[in-house]
């Protein structure tokens, strides 16, 4: 599993397949304080990045992949500071 909860932490770790979308769903749902930490995330499907985008839980530390940190985590941090 490439997701591990750590109250109040949702650690996305490796690669995050659109498996893997429901279970991080379910997670933010359960809990709307929870915070993303995409520090050891190297691959994020686009249905992840959906989940987190229609939730906007806010998101910590940046993502080992270089893809991720130039072109997909700007815009959900920029989606995270918009929605407060």
């Amino acid at each position: 599993m490439t997701i591990r909860l750590e109250d109040p932490v949702i650690h996305l770790e490796g690669s995050c397949h659109v498996e893997e979308a429901e279970t991080l769903l379910t997670l933010l749902q359960a809990k709307n304080e929870r915070i993303l930490d995409l520090s050891a995330c190297d691959h994020l499907h686009a249905a992840l990045v959906q989940v987190i985008l229609a939730l906007r839980p806010p998101v910590r530390d940046s993502c080992s992949d270089a893809f991720l940190r130039r072109w997909v985590l700007p815009g959900l941090l920029r989606a995270d500071s918009q929605a407060r």
